[in-house]
């Protein structure tokens, strides 16, 4: 333990991890390695309507792996892309409650099975509720081009994320994961909702990147920040399911942008074609990269380090080998 505690649970845990706290990564890569199948607008979340105890499964080995933050299956588990599946109303709902359950009951088996000093290499995990941005539900891969049509408003993006945001909210995560944000009126229209909805749990809010300089619109980081800023409910920024090559030099800009707590999980270099529907070979990193690659985010300012897409267990095995060496 380093230092009190500040009664934001996520400030607490990066303290209690030593100053640099892990998170998982990817959860749809490691269903698929258990035999799961996304030929699915709903993507992985559509393991919650048939596989939930795949999901429960790929928690568990997050958590063994040494991972400090497991983030829910809701990532493109919308309420709209469930009743487009023909579920009603009610059941939509269940499935997003199920998504925390899961990984709530997960971490509570894994921390209760722990024993004597085994427990002690360990933190008790926290659960991030994730939602996904308007490009997810739309499954073209706008979520990295940030590009919604003039037809989409601010107003529209607030009542696209408002009911998730509430039910999510009554299952009882630990914190809100906003990933893959691609623009700055999400991201206008996120600060706005945790205020209108006086959302009391700490949230991230994370962008991706297509260039290593700005958000997939084009638009600069620099005002996506500016408006994360003004909000006291967003405990911490960063950057997820971009390149890892490009993480270094976010971070230091994102330091000099903001003071909120940094969050980094890239995916491992491949490209996703969101037309195709498929993973482009790249510039890809080895898990054995990722040590060596988590010491020069760490240093740089990063306080939460985890992996995205084409990430594993093995993965965040690494990153914690790295940073978990005391």
């Amino acid at each position: 333990m380093v230092g009190g505690k500040t009664g934001n649970v996520l400030e607490d845990l990066i303290k209690d991890a030593g100053g640099c706290a892990v998170m998982d990564g990817g959860l749809a890569t490691q269903l698929e390695f258990h035999g799961a199948s996304f030929d699915d607008s709903l993507w992985s979340a559509v393991c919650l309507i048939k596989e939930s105890d795949l999901i429960q499964r790929v928690h568990l080995e997050y958590l063994e792996a040494g991972a400090d933050i497991i983030v829910t299956s809701s990532y493109q588990a919308t309420l709209p892309g469930f009743l487009s599946r023909g579920l009603s109303q009610e059941e939509a709902e269940s499935l997003l409650t199920k998504s925390v359950k899961l990984a709530s009951e997960a971490r509570d088996k894994f921390w209760n099975l722990l024993q004597g000093e085994t427990k002690q290499h360990y933190n008790r995990a926290l659960v991030a509720a994730s939602i996904g941005s308007y490009g997810a539900y739309l499954a073209d891969g706008s979520e990295y081009s940030g590009n919604y049509g003039t037809n989409v408003t601010l107003d529209k993006l607030k009542d696209f994320h408002r009911r998730r945001l509430q039910v999510l909210l009554q299952a009882g995560p630990d914190l809100l994961a906003f990933e893959t944000i691609p623009n700055k009126i999400e991201t206008h229209a996120l600060v706005e909702l945790l205020d209108e909805e006086s959302v009391s749990i700490p949230s991230w809010i994370c962008f991706s990147s297509v260039d290593g300089e700005n958000a997939p619109s084009g638009e600069s980081f620099e005002g996506l920040l500016e408006t994360a800023n003004k909000s006291s409910r967003v405990t911490a920024v960063g950057i997820n399911c971009a390149p890892p090559h490009f993480v270094a030099n976010l971070i230091k800009r994102f330091k000099n942008l903001t003071s909120k707590a940094i969050v980094v999980y890239p995916n491992n270099g491949e490209t996703w074609d969101g037309i195709a529907k498929r993973w482009l070979p790249s510039k890809c990193s080895a898990d054995e990269d990722f040590e060596a690659l988590a010491t020069i985010w760490r240093k740089a300012g990063a306080d939460i380090i985890g992996g995205c897409c084409r990430t594993t267990p093995s993965t965040i095995r690494t990153i914690c080998k790295a940073l978990k060496k005391n």
